[in-house]
């Protein structure tokens, strides 16, 4: 005997039908385009409110050092607080990278190497102290600065010899895409 107030399975052939038109090439691709769109966003999002509790973290900091008069800015506390405003810098960074993705569906990849350079020179300005005596760390940073910079030359120039083509979404799609 069936429960009248069961609601029955959907039928095999309909299941398979909706299953085959996901799984179809361009509705799969508008659902991943879709999704990957969102995640940025809230990847944004994320970062705006990181970027601000560190802001508020850093005044905070500064201004507390700020009020007591024999507080030391050379030194330790200098590279220290350099260090949290180029890190927040690097974020800003990255937070245009999250935001020109979201407007061009393209990764930039200028500002994406602008951002490794800012993150390399940050490590090049906060040295710590004795790090003159680790030959291999500071041949490491100038070989990531050498080579970010030649990244970033080759790329200037392979765009500044033509305009940039526009590579996604991977179809377009009616009245969707941009």
């Amino acid at each position: 005997m069936q429960d009248m107030g069961a609601v029955a399975a959907p039928p095999l052939p309909r299941f398979r039908s909706l299953v085959k038109r996901l799984f179809d090439d361009v509705n799969y691709l508008y659902v991943i385009d879709r999704a990957e769109q969102q995640l940025a966003k809230l990847l944004g999002l994320v970062l705006v409110v990181v970027m601000v509790a560190a802001t508020f973290q850093l005044v905070w900091q500064v201004g507390f050092a700020l009020s007591v008069p024999d507080t030391p800015w050379l030194g330790d506390k200098l590279n220290r607080v350099l260090g949290d405003l180029l890190n927040l810098l690097i974020a800003v960074e990255v937070l245009q990278n999250i935001t020109s993705y979201l407007r061009r569906h393209v990764v930039q990849i200028e500002l994406v190497l602008l951002t490794a350079m800012t993150a390399v020179a940050r490590k090049v300005i906060v040295l710590p102290a004795g790090a003159e005596s680790k030959p291999q760390l500071l041949a490491g940073l100038g070989v990531a600065v050498l080579a970010l910079a030649a990244a970033y030359w080759l790329v200037r120039s392979l765009t500044l010899r033509k305009p940039p083509r526009r590579t996604g979404p991977a179809i377009r799609i009616r009245g969707r895409d941009r």
